[in-house]
């Protein structure tokens, strides 16, 4: 069995934050988690070298591969900001969680492209518990069956759903570059989640900044190839992890996932408020779980009220992308790994989110044709 000591002994190889003594002695090692022949380490470092201490990431991680027992590491930096005190954290354990004191930076996020991956959408909700996996499985096969390359990114760290919805329990290789997580594969999709490098049901406890390293690396560590669409499936609700993401990645969109009821749609309405807060265009609104179709006598209900998505879209002036219905069969496939739109391509529950990505599709596309047609400002 793997224990903290084993790894701390592997990274006294590796020299920490100041050049010299050994990252398991420096104090900036905040946290380790073993889960069976998993590793994953948290080394906390002052924001401004974050970006220069990337290469001490990198030789931890590789160190930590190595060691007999391990079958996947994932190393990350936590830069978290200083207090408004003036008074920085320190590398040592127990750092505080941000709130309370409350942290400020005011630097901008940046918000680099990913090469070879032409767009990035993002799928959201404003709460757990409405089907945005679903949807966003769903919509990254159906715009992979109109002929484009598709991606699929869980970035729901706490509770990934993308291993299970497509019937997945490999664990990423490392890519060619040998730098790299290559990304599993199925039904022509490239996917990559935080589900694979953990056991189902785990709990990950992290903290907002080792959340965010997690996501980046998850992102733009990833041997995705030329992709024409990235579609992030994002964790539900409006929190720092939500905010920061959609300032830091590059996205053309997002798409919210609701469900027609009076509760569901105010928390949509806060997913729509925090895109267009950080000026990320709305590609629309899903309804999910719109209607009940009995599958004896074929009558219609309408359990959770109906077409409240829609009203709500045309309010906020945002594209309404379409209606899915609560079926068992979306269920039953999504539970068996078998997602609805390749399993049942010809059903009606499929033809719904084909008619989805298509809309997404093309607001993707008179998007990119906007940004063709605008001019660029050459200054002398």
């Amino acid at each position: 069995m793997l224990t903290n000591d084993d790894v701390l002994t592997v990274l006294a190889s590796v020299a920490g934050p100041d050049g010299r003594t050994p990252l398991s002695q420096s104090g900036a090692i905040s946290g380790i988690s073993i889960k069976d022949d998993q590793v994953f380490v948290a080394i906390a470092v002052a924001p401004d070298e974050a970006a220069t201490l990337e290469s001490m990431r990198m030789e931890a991680e590789v160190a930590i591969r190595a060691m007999p027992g391990v079958g996947s590491a994932l190393v990350i930096l936590t830069a978290e900001t200083e207090r408004q005190n003036g008074h920085g954290h320190g590398h040592g354990h127990g750092h505080a969680p941000n709130g309370g004191g409350g942290h400020q930076n005011n630097a901008p996020p940046q918000s680099n492209g990913i090469p070879g991956i032409k767009q990035i959408i993002a799928v959201a909700s404003g709460k757990g518990g409405v089907g945005k996996s679903t949807t966003a499985c769903n919509l990254a096969l159906g715009l992979s069956r109109l002929g484009l390359k598709i991606g699929l990114l869980d970035a729901d760290l706490f509770g990934p759903s993308v291993p299970r919805l497509f019937g997945l329990n490999a664990k990423p290789e490392l890519a060619a570059d040998g730098k790299s997580l290559a990304p599993l594969e199925k039904y022509g999709v490239k996917i990559m989640s935080i589900g694979f490098l953990a056991e189902e049901g785990a709990a990950i406890v992290w903290r907002g900044p080792m959340v965010m390293s997690a996501l980046t690396q998850l992102l733009r560590e990833v041997a995705w190839g030329e992709l024409d669409v990235l579609v992030v499936d994002m964790p539900p609700g409006t929190g720092d992890a939500q905010l920061t993401m959609a300032q830091t990645v590059p996205l053309a969109g997002a798409v919210i996932v609701s469900t027609p009821q009076d509760l569901a749609l105010i928390d949509a309405r806060r997913g729509v408020a925090m895109f267009q807060q950080v000026r990320i265009p709305l590609l629309g609104i899903v309804e999910n779980m719109s209607y009940f179709l009995c599958p004896h006598c074929g009558t219609r209900s309408d359990i959770f009220a109906h077409g409240g998505a829609r009203l709500e879209a045309e309010r906020l002036g945002v594209a309404f992308l379409g209606e899915v219905p609560l079926d068992m069969a979306i269920r039953e496939t999504s539970d068996d790994g078998r997602p609805v739109v390749v399993s049942a391509p010809e059903s009606a529950h499929a033809a719904a989110y084909m008619a989805i990505a298509e809309r997404v599709l093309a607001s993707l596309q008179e998007s990119a044709s906007q940004t063709r047609r605008t001019p660029k400002i050459v200054m002398g």
